[in-house]
């Protein structure tokens, strides 16, 4: 498979269950992306207007509970 077109066919042909097994694969995938992606992001201090924010909120009485 050196393209995108087969590689769309190839996952369009697969079983129910196979299809299920690539999804689950595929997302797991994905998530361990985004999680390097805020790994990197908060050490490179792109993320700390956050907790500026939810301190200020904290200070102001406005932070809400999850």
């Amino acid at each position: 498979m050196s393209n995108i077109t087969e590689i769309q066919q190839a996952i369009l042909a697969l079983s129910e269950a196979d299809y299920l097994q690539f999804r689950g694969w595929f997302n797991e995938l994905e998530w361990a992306k985004w999680d390097r992606q805020i790994e990197v992001d908060s050490e490179s201090g792109k993320l700390d207007f956050l907790v500026t924010e939810a301190r200020e909120a904290k200070e102001k009485g406005t932070l809400k509970d999850l």
